[in-house]
């Protein structure tokens, strides 16, 4: 539980985890998946081994503190994890019926024949436990980072996660898990807890003191078209701000077992898919209250890159125990923003902060931090950005950082 302030993670210059992927690395994998060859016999893992030294190389010769994978070993950013807990049937051509079909992202997946993609949706179909034997993609994930960093930076390392709630909230009411595996939406939520804290307290036995949540789910709470969707739906019982409260207690019961020196966050994720699609919009105002008042994570990864977002005023809600990243450089748009524009910015955001805690703007700016909006690449393939164009993003985080804080 968040209970007092934590810095050094969060750092000044931050990044949200997902990276270009290398050329080399993309090509083993299409290999992999057009021929039928083993992971083995196509030589994944050491491809993946040296590219994750070499991109945490890259963000220690940047100045970011809090070095990730780049997500290299992920295709979607979600991950396998939720694959791996036991209780879970992958669907493949899922039927439409099954889905909430305003829901952003199942929008993104639904093909003319109103199926869902292969491969992209999971259920419960019995009781979900958390089996040493099959939840490795995180722990393996963790040792190739921490095999190309410094023991003395582990603490350091970030390992993105993705929300307790994916798997709900795109299915309609009732459909996330089967009758056999669940009478209602409580038993399986308390489900749902249960594997995340036996998979956070195996990270954390395995170093891990730095996870941030992805959730493009709570950034949806702030979109009309999906509140249109959810009133509209007859389906649903309760209302949508019913849901709200129901996602805050199931990432509070997540995390009520974690460490205290163990730091939390969350990113609300608008979206940066193939193409530099995004998925929602609309102002945090709706949400910020509650969010920041009652979820308990230490810091919040806004993104702000663009007028989607509204304006900062929703942050003068933020706890004087909690941080925010605010998410000004684009990961969709290859033009480099300018730095005192940026700077600027932050300043403004801070401003926000310290209106709503009584405080100066230096007293604020002790709790804000900078970032590119989203990651660089959720999906493995199919961005605007080049190598050089994320560089020189990352490069920008730094530098605001240092003019700004003169710190990590």
């Amino acid at each position: 539980m968040a209970s007092q302030l934590h810095s050094a993670p969060p750092f000044r210059a931050e990044h949200m985890g997902s990276l270009l992927r290398p050329q080399n690395l993309l090509e083993v994998r299409a290999k992999i998946r057009d021929t039928g060859i083993s992971e083995k016999e196509a030589g994944l893992h050491a491809v993946e081994k040296e590219a994750v030294k070499d991109v945490v190389q890259l963000q220690r010769d940047l100045g970011i503190k809090a070095v990730c994978s780049g997500e290299f070993n992920r295709t979607r950013f979600w991950g396998l994890m939720w694959d791996e807990f036991e209780g879970t049937i992958r669907l493949q051509d899922a039927d439409a019926s099954m889905f909430r079909l305003y829901h952003p992202d199942v929008v993104s997946l639904i093909e003319q024949d109103r199926k869902v993609m292969p491969g992209d949706s999971v259920i419960a179909g019995s009781k979900l436990s958390w089996s040493p034997e099959k939840s490795v993609s995180n722990l393996h994930e963790l040792k190739l980072i921490q095999d190309a960093t410094p023991k003395s930076e582990w603490g350091n390392i970030k390992l993105t996660m993705i929300t307790p709630a994916w798997f709900h909230m795109r299915y309609k009411e009732g459909k996330a898990y089967t009758p056999e595996a669940y009478a209602n939406d409580s038993e399986y939520f308390q489900g749902v807890a249960e594997v995340y804290q036996a998979e956070l307290d195996a990270l954390y036995k395995a170093g891990l003191r730095n996870v941030q949540f992805d959730d493009p789910g709570m950034a949806y709470f702030c979109s009309n078209a999906f509140r249109k969707g959810w009133e509209e739906d007859k389906d649903n019982s309760g209302s949508v701000d019913d849901l709200f409260d129901a996602y805050i207690k199931l990432y509070n019961d997540s995390l009520s077992k974690v460490p205290a020196d163990m730091h939390t966050g969350i990113h609300l994720c608008r979206g940066n898919f193939i193409g530099g699609r995004h998925f929602s919009e609309g102002s945090y105002d709706i949400i910020a209250k509650k969010l920041f008042e009652n979820l308990n994570v230490n810091t919040f990864y806004l993104e702000y890159d663009t007028e989607r977002a509204g304006g900062f005023e929703p942050l003068k809600f933020l706890p004087k125990n909690k941080n925010v990243v605010i998410g000004v450089i684009s990961t969709k748009l290859r033009e480099l923003e300018d730095k005192e524009a940026m700077k600027e910015r932050i300043y403004n955001a801070a401003d926000f902060v310290a209106s709503g805690s009584g405080e100066t703007r230096e007293d604020a700016l002790k709790r804000v931090c900078v970032s590119p909006q989203c990651g660089f690449s959720t999906h493995e393939s199919g961005y605007p950005l080049s190598l050089e164009d994320q560089k020189k993003k990352l490069g920008l985080v730094r530098q605001i950082a240092d003019e700004i804080w003169g710190e990590a």
